[in-house]
């Protein structure tokens, strides 16, 4: 991988090493995504936070950084993002063998690195269950942060986002702290912190293998000065989120899945209940005691038919309103193959063609729902300035 050298200055004048640059210029497939959110800031200039510390509503979340427009997961995935508008970046966690955190979308690296072409590591491919699946590959718990921040990071979604391939191999793997002291570097040039939200990953396999990462997220919060504001964690088990609210006082997010899905802390609790018992009103109401936000799979607030148009809304957001929750969906995407049919351009056959997301985007935010989470942030913050007058 190219070294990390000083290449330009960047907006305040200061020097930005030529990979933080790669990050943030709109090469390629993004080229003219600047300009867009350049307009989107514009356009949202009277939709500001509603309280000191609090994100504009609708808020739009990074997901995974720009994922849309470079591997994910990478400084230069959140450098864009940071540079397209967005109003908080996600960062997904998974421990190493060695108890670091790392940045991963799951544990299995195997499509989201160079490991697979790695010949000194190929004696660390097995197969393991993760919740339930079992799954081959190669996965962080194997592997040492420093041994992690040697492989390359690549495009997830090579045939759908063939642009992006340019930067495989580019940025290596993040630790959490680095991406930490890349947020706060990047909140004292720009005179306002970087609000990240961060998932944790799959606690209850981990805590199964000795590798908590409750413990060691919030010694890193509290090290950082961020166990009171700028982060919301996130986690699709709320178990999890019981274990930070006794650590920190960030904001906590129990994210939720489809409806028949059933969350891995309650499977190992021997608890029937399912995402459909969950988004009940009485669920909802055992949810706000220790979250402030559930993060729903889109399909939750308005359901598809099965031929994948829009089916009539439920009262998800309205029901989470009513108990003191806010709402922040996922994921909204540009191409047609993640948009609902009645959004998809041309015959809808290309699945890498740019749907009509701004026609999903309000659909969306007419349910009143209060973020999205988007690969595209610049695409959706164009979409909400309306909602944000």
């Amino acid at each position: 991988m190219p070294a990390d050298r000083p290449a330009a200055p960047d907006h305040d004048g200061t020097s930005l090493t030529r990979r933080t640059v790669l990050g943030a210029t709109a090469a390629g497939a993004g080229a003219t995504v600047l300009l867009g959110a350049a307009v989107a800031r514009a356009g949202r200039q009277d939709g500001g936070a509603s309280a000191a510390g609090d994100p504009p509503v609708p808020t739009v979340i990074a997901h995974r950084g720009a994922s849309g427009y470079r591997p994910e997961h990478t400084l230069g995935a959140y450098q864009l993002a940071l540079d397209l508008g967005a109003d908080a970046i996600e960062v997904d966690l998974v421990p190493t063998r060695d108890h670091q955190l790392v940045c991963r979308h799951e544990n299995d690296i195997s499509g989201t690195t160079d490991v697979a072409a790695r010949p000194e590591f190929a004696d660390r491919e097995t197969t393991g269950t993760v919740d339930g699946e079992k799954v081959t590959g190669w996965f962080t718990e194997d592997f040492t942060a420093a041994e992690l921040g040697t492989l390359g990071a690549v495009e997830r979604l090579p045939r759908r986002r063939p642009h992006n391939t340019l930067y495989n191999g580019y940025w290596p793997v993040p630790t959490l702290r680095e991406v930490l002291e890349w947020a706060a570097d990047r909140g004292r040039r720009r005179g306002r912190p970087v609000p990240l939200y961060l998932e944790i990953k799959h606690p209850s396999h981990f805590r199964a293998l000795g590798l908590d990462i409750e413990e060691p997220l919030a010694r890193l919060l509290h090290e950082y000065g961020l166990h009171r504001a700028d982060v919301t964690v996130q986690s699709f088990e709320a178990d999890s989120l019981r274990r930070m609210a006794e650590r920190t006082d960030t904001r906590r997010t129990l994210l939720l899945a489809g409806a028949g899905t059933r969350p891995e802390d309650l499977r190992l609790a021997g608890d029937p209940r399912t995402v459909a018992d969950l988004v009940t009103p009485a669920g909802l109401a055992e949810i706000a005691g220790y979250a402030h936000l559930i993060g729903p799979t889109l399909d939750l607030v308005i359901p598809r038919h099965a031929d994948d148009t829009l089916a009539a809304p439920t009262t998800l957001v309205a029901d989470a309103h009513a108990r003191g929750l806010a709402v922040h969906g996922y994921t909204l995407r540009n191409e047609n193959a993640y948009l609902p049919a009645d959004f998809r351009t041309g015959d809808g056959s290309d699945g890498s063609r740019y749907g009509d997301v701004f026609g999903a985007v309000r659909a969306y935010l007419g349910q009143g729902i209060d973020g999205l989470h988007a690969d595209h942030p610049d695409t959706v913050l164009l979409a909400a300035a309306d909602a944000r007058r």
